[in-house]
């Protein structure tokens, strides 16, 4: 499986519309939209994972720039999530000072 980055994605777009778009290159295992947690509104990009690598290259090839409802998206692997290292200065910010 191979998770792919969807960017500059109209804020109408919907999860299905992602699965349609995809589902032309391979089968998608999942879609996902990500969106503003007080809102709800669609942050305008998403993830999308397929069962395969030569799907995922040949959906990147197509895809990548390509005008969806508007906007020209970006698709490109995903990168892996990386943790925010632990910062003592952070701490500092709330400490009283005298």
């Amino acid at each position: 499986m191979k998770k792919l980055y969807v960017g500059n994605l109209s804020y109408s777009v919907t999860k299905e519309d992602l699965e349609k778009i995809f589902s032309e290159y391979g089968k998608v295992s999942e879609a996902i939209l990500i969106e503003d947690r007080s809102t709800g509104r669609s942050k305008g990009f998403g993830f999308v994972e397929m069962e395969d690598s030569a799907s995922a290259d040949q959906a990147i090839k197509a895809l990548d720039g390509k005008d969806i409802q508007g906007r020209n998206i970006r698709v490109n692997p995903a990168q892996p999530k990386t943790s925010k290292p632990f910062s003592r200065d952070r701490d500092r910010t709330f400490r009283k000072r005298n």
